[in-house]
């Protein structure tokens, strides 16, 4: 936990001092705050077992030097079991237009090895040694309030995940807040996988 929480202040730090060049928005930079810390979804939970997991979620930046856009390394899993998280990823959040944020999603061999560790991604991986997910980009703009909502492109996620052909995926981030409904569709049509009711609430416990 400690060495999360040094990561963060240590990102905080480089928006602030914009030691590392980047001539990058208000609101690029305002985003990447907000979706950096430690969130759960345990008020969630408690309020409705039958259709919510206890999850934990860990969204850490790493290579803060680099000045192409905002990198996290992403961490998902259910309370009882952190030590077998079952979704690790490191997004890319850009500013691809005025007003217009992605958040490209990447994968890399051998996972688990990074559990607990966000550090030894930052000092193992590079860019060009993660795989993207394309289709999987998450697309977002801000609304009033100093919210950001947006999602995947229709049917353009590819999905194998108890025989789904597609995944769709909404995103909403506040400053504490991050809202996210992740479902998986076969050919059909017909959902899968992924909550029904709405998306997962995660609160921020950490930033």
């Amino acid at each position: 936990m400690y060495k999360i929480l040094r990561t963060c202040l240590l990102f905080i730090l480089a928006l602030t001092s914009n030691k590392s060049g980047r001539a990058q928005s208000t609101d690029l930079n305002e985003l990447a705050y907000f979706m950096a810390g430690s969130y759960t979804s345990t008020e969630q939970h408690l309020n409705d077992t039958a259709n919510y997991f206890d999850i934990h979620l860990q969204i850490v930046p790493i290579w803060v030097s680099r000045s192409d856009g905002f990198w996290f390394y992403v961490e998902q899993a259910v309370a009882d079991y952190l030590d077998k998280p079952y979704r690790q990823r490191i997004y890319h959040l850009t500013e691809s237009t005025p007003g217009i944020f992605e958040s490209a999603v990447f994968i890399f061999n051998d996972p688990l090895r990074f559990t607990h560790h966000p550090e030894l991604v930052d000092k193992t991986l590079t860019p060009d040694s993660i795989i993207e997910k394309v289709g999987c980009t998450i697309i977002l703009h801000k609304t009033a309030d100093h919210i950001y909502m947006g999602g995947t492109e229709d049917k353009k996620c590819p999905s194998e995940r108890k025989g789904a052909t597609y995944a769709i995926a909404n995103v909403t981030i506040a400053v504490d807040i991050l809202q996210s409904w992740d479902r998986g569709y076969n050919e059909k049509d017909e959902q899968v996988w992924g909550a029904e009711k709405g998306g997962y609430v995660f609160k921020k416990t950490l930033r």
